[in-house]
């Protein structure tokens, strides 16, 4: 049975919508997939090889005055917890949300990107990017899901 294990990080509940929407919609469509989601703060390192399919979900925000950088608690996690991690090949699926009032509107992805890159990792479909709010784009988000369903199936 297909497995994925999500891991996301949302101070505001938008991603948290955006996951809870996906996780639904796959229930919905595959009740016969394994879904777990665990929130950043709560995850250490080993939290990350769990699943036939990692999700990692979070958005871009300031950061120490700087624009572009992911939720603190999705950063903590993978700079400090998970900072040595090998993912050996694993395939990963990436959740991003921004906000077109800033310059960096979804550079969290290209975070995401660097993590997967230095640490053995394969992104396994293209990213989910939700600009602003993400309330009234369930369709995109259940559309993308469709996409990571076929990855769940090919990869597990």
């Amino acid at each position: 049975m297909p497995s994925l294990h999500t891991i996301y990080a949302s101070t505001s509940g938008n991603t948290e919508h955006v996951v809870d929407v996906l996780f639904d919609h796959i229930q919905e469509t595959h009740p016969e997939f394994e879904l777990s989601k665990q929130r950043a703060e709560e995850a250490d390192g080993k939290d990350l090889l769990q699943g036939d399919v990692l999700l990692l979900a979070s958005s871009t925000w300031n950061y120490d005055a700087v624009e572009g950088y992911l939720n603190m608690h999705m950063r903590e996690l993978l700079e400090q917890r998970a900072g040595d991690i090998d993912l050996a090949g694993r395939p990963v699926a990436l959740v991003i949300l921004g906000d077109d009032r800033y310059y960096y509107t979804g550079r969290g992805t290209e975070r995401f990107m660097q993590f997967l890159m230095s640490h053995n990792g394969k992104s396994c479909t293209m990213p989910l990017i939700v600009i602003n709010d993400p309330y009234g784009q369930e369709g995109k988000v259940k559309e993308w899901g469709d996409k990571l369903v076929k990855q769940l199936t090919i990869n597990s």
